[in-house]
């Protein structure tokens, strides 16, 4: 079963016929499970391997669109509301180390 996802995928072609992100994600954390398995073949093995590193690009880039896209809303000194593209901190790999959330 987890071969015809395989195939499913791959013969998805495009972005615009990719699964959505919340598929992706599923068959990014099948994948890892398979390999934790240590059940498949070498040459599976590899090929899940090259898959999940695929996914696991597209997820990342997919998550940094998202997070440029984040506004807020903000009072004009006029007083009127309106949204900016919200500054986002460091992540905690930037930040001082200690796991503090950015906000």
């Amino acid at each position: 079963m987890a071969a015809k996802k395989t195939t499913a995928l791959r013969a998805a072609g495009p972005e615009e016929n990719a699964p959505g992100f919340e598929q992706a994600l599923e068959r990014l954390e099948t994948i890892v499970d398979e390999l934790e398995g240590g059940e498949l073949t070498l040459e599976d093995s590899l090929a899940r391997y090259e898959e999940g590193i695929k996914l696991s690009r597209r997820l990342t880039q997919q998550l940094d669109e998202a997070e440029k896209r984040i506004e807020r809303l903000v009072e004009t000194p006029g007083g009127e509301t309106g949204t900016e593209t919200m500054e986002l901190g460091p992540t905690p790999a930037e930040g001082s180390g200690e796991g503090e959330l950015p906000f």
